[in-house]
């Protein structure tokens, strides 16, 4: 097994069984909810903006290990970076389990390339992605829901 699977497989296992900022935000700024259909996972990321800057962040739900891990990894990396810098790794992200971003290019998304073999099974690439373009909504909408269909 090549050293960026095993990489994958820890951190799946490690933030699925141990998620990071795994709890409801009363005092949120924003929250969305995002569904997938296909495999059932539905989370709610909770967002709480100081001006332009993710001062803080947290999910809560339900899914399968893989959205699980993408969620908690997320709500680690997101926190205190500001707008921006969370739109560009959400581009990033994506750009890396759809595989239109070459697995080598991860080094400079720590954790996050973890993620990169996802791309290789496109059923898992909703699972990965969805509390990313929850992340996404929250940042650019004021109001609502999202699906991955």
């Amino acid at each position: 097994m090549s050293a960026i699977n095993d990489l994958y497989q820890q951190v799946i296992l490690d933030h699925n069984r141990s998620p990071h900022n795994f709890r409801t935000m009363p005092d949120a700024t924003r929250s969305v909810e995002g569904f997938n259909p296909l495999c059932g996972d539905h989370y709610t990321i909770f967002l709480k903006m100081n001006g332009d800057v993710i001062s803080d962040v947290s999910f809560e739900g339900a899914g399968c290990a893989i959205s699980k891990a993408s969620a908690s990894v997320m709500s680690s990396v997101i926190k205190g970076k500001t707008r921006e810098e969370a739109e560009k790794l959400f581009h990033e992200f994506r750009d890396l389990v759809t595989g239109t971003r070459a697995a080598g290019d991860g080094a400079d998304l720590g954790k996050l390339a973890a993620f990169s073999g996802v791309s290789e099974f496109p059923a898992r690439v909703k699972c990965a992605i969805l509390a990313w373009h929850t992340l996404h909504a929250a940042l650019t909408t004021e109001d609502a829901k999202v699906s991955t269909e």
